[in-house]
């Protein structure tokens, strides 16, 4: 007990003198600071360069925190930036997607409604009922038949390109075979090379060309129409364009969406007369006549 209180006694005497000494300090570097002196700005200055370099190491792990912090910042507004772009896109993609089939609805109903491939040929339109389509067959139903005058044989086509041709036709209804049906077979023209081949359909999206002369000569993108060869279909209906697999195989990537028929347009064709002597053929028109005109006939 007296030994603490001894210690009490000393060090409480030397707390308070070395309180009074740091005050006395603070006073005097407070009024050093504040005199408008260029001596004691000189002498501020000598302190500052004195004192402050050798704080540097100290002050590393601060600034790095600091750096560290505002890149944190950064990254957050950053990554906050990326989500509301992320979202934007896919609310950017939906609206394409709605576009893209509204303006594909749009270019069939308008072509339905205003186009002539031929003033030869005329259409009745349908709307596709039911798709009957199966591992081995690839039809769809219409609610337009012998009633609308619709015969065997007659091409169907979407507004883009040709469908298939009709095949079966009832009183109300009549149905659709599909260039993908592996029972179809068409003849079809290669532009601008103007080859023929045969368009045969294989279940597939995309029917095979056979029968290509010189295939080498056929390039990927060339347009594929009908021939008209045989009366199966009237020539010149666009069918699609030649893609080339990596077998080396000539397909043909449709012009029309088969997997999403909605309307379908039937073309009329004009049934050819059979010939049965010399006498109905054509004749090449008479060749002019040179020379002065016959004198005109008296009344």
């Amino acid at each position: 007990m007296a030994r603490n209180s001894a210690e009490e006694i000393y060090h409480r005497p030397l707390r308070r003198l070395i309180l009074a000494i740091v005050c006395v300090l603070l006073v005097a570097l407070t009024l050093l600071w504040r005199i408008d002196n260029p001596r004691a700005e000189r002498i501020r200055a000598a302190v500052v360069d004195r004192v402050v370099p050798s704080f540097e190491w100290a002050l590393a792990p601060v600034t790095w925190i600091g750096r560290l912090i505002e890149d944190f910042e950064g990254y957050a507004r950053v990554y906050e930036q990326n989500q509301d772009l992320r979202r934007e896109l896919r609310q950017v993609q939906a609206w394409r997607e709605a576009a893209i089939q509204l303006e594909q609805e749009n270019a069939r109903l308008l072509d339905l409604l205003n186009v002539r491939l031929s003033p030869d040929l005329t259409y009745v339109t349908g709307v596709v009922l039911t798709d009957s389509g199966s591992p081995f067959r690839r039809s769809v139903l219409l609610n337009i038949g012998a009633e609308d005058g619709i015969q065997d044989g007659w091409a169907a086509m979407d507004g883009l390109g040709l469908v298939g041709r009709i095949a079966g036709v009832g009183a109300r209804t009549s149905r659709v075979i599909l260039l993908t049906d592996g029972n179809s077979r068409i003849p079809v023209t290669i532009q601008p090379s103007g080859k023929r081949a045969i368009l045969a359909g294989d279940t597939t999206a995309a029917p095979a060309l056979e029968f290509v002369e010189n295939p080498q000569d056929v390039r990927a993108g060339d347009r594929i129409v009908t021939s008209g060869d045989g009366g199966v279909f009237p020539p010149d209906l666009l069918v699609g364009q030649v893609v080339r697999t990596t077998d080396g195989r000539l397909r043909v990537r449709l012009a029309a969406e088969t997997g999403r028929l909605e309307f379908l347009r039937v073309l009329r064709t004009r049934e050819q007369g059979a010939i049965t002597s010399t006498g109905e053929l054509l004749t090449p028109p008479a060749a002019p006549v040179q020379g002065p005109p016959p004198p005109p006939e008296d009344g």
